[in-house]
């Protein structure tokens, strides 16, 4: 039994309605319901009645409320307790950083948001864009930084900045003297790229556009960490799209022909959660990225 599906029991228990609950938890409702069915089946109990008349509690429900919210508060006051100690007269801001940010990024907006709100203390973690949102509706995150296409309904966003993907392949590679590489000259080499579901939307938007442009992997290689990709790439064991910067010997960079392939990023919150830290947090993230050569975007 995890807490968050506590929580979302609580809120469906108040609000009754599964489309107003879902709203309030910034989630859709289809997971709500799903997630209210596996806490119903890890009882052994039914907990709502759901009819043409809307949703009632049953007896097992109202039982499970009354004994689930002391659980709650004493979480929160709990997490409350533990912020105030940690270092920081103001709290903690918790932020998602995808894996594969540049560490000039995260220099940037370490050293930036230091000086902009010194009394805070900013926890960086390493975390995936899907992973970021769904800690986010959990309240695990205060705020985070997605590559899209994401699902971020429910969320507040910041400005979508982008910059330019390009092919990392061997320095003797065919194409490594290539002014620009056509995605179609790559059909038929294996793929080296994030785990799908590390960013589904994003994932299937890349694989799209290669297809849509004649290349088709002869092998899809997964690979989280950026030392892990090089080598793959160094070993002649795939091709790998990302921005431009500086690679191991061995490597080199090249541009594409297809202005679509890009990492659009911007900066996620929780509309109720909104304050000046995150809005602080958001301007240090955008100029971070505006300096590593990112401009404004439309997400496609």
């Amino acid at each position: 039994m995890e807490l968050r599906h506590l929580r979302y029991f609580v809120v469906l228990s108040e609000e009754l309605h599964f489309g107003r609950a879902a709203k309030r938890l910034h989630m859709a409702q289809p997971p709500l319901s799903q997630r209210i069915r596996d806490l119903e089946r890890e009882l052994g109990v039914e907990l709502f009645h759901r009819g043409r008349g809307g949703v009632r509690l049953t007896e097992a429900g109202a039982l499970l409320l009354e004994h689930t919210r002391p659980v709650l508060e004493g979480v929160d006051s709990a997490r409350e307790a533990m912020r105030r100690i940690l270092p920081g007269t103001s709290g903690t801001l918790r932020a998602g950083i995808p894996p594969d940010t540049m560490p000039t990024v995260l220099r940037t907006i370490a050293a930036a948001f230091a000086a902009k709100a010194p009394e805070v203390l900013l926890e960086l973690h390493e975390v995936s864009t899907d992973e970021q949102i769904a800690r986010l509706r959990e309240g695990k995150l205060d705020v985070g930084l997605v590559r899209h296409p994401s699902d971020t309904v429910g969320l507040e966003s910041g400005p979508v900045l982008s910059r330019p993907l390009g092919v990392v392949l061997p320095a003797a590679h065919r194409l490594a003297d290539a002014d620009v590489v056509r995605l179609r000259d790559l059909n038929g080499a294996p793929l080296v790229i994030f785990q799908r579901e590390m960013a589904p939307r994003l994932y299937d938007h890349i694989l799209s556009i290669c297809r849509d442009n004649g290349f088709l992997p002869g092998a899809i290689r997964h690979a989280r960490n950026p030392n892990f990709t090089h080598g793959l790439v160094l070993a002649g064991m795939g091709v790998h799209f990302n921005e431009e910067h500086p690679l191991p010997d061995g490597l080199t960079w090249r541009p594409l022909d297809e202005n679509r392939l890009r990492w659009s990023s911007s900066v996620v919150w929780v509309p109720t959660r909104a304050n000046d830290v995150i809005a602080g947090f958001a301007a240090v993230a955008e100029e971070a990225l505006r300096a590593a050569g990112h401009g404004m975007s439309t997400v496609n």
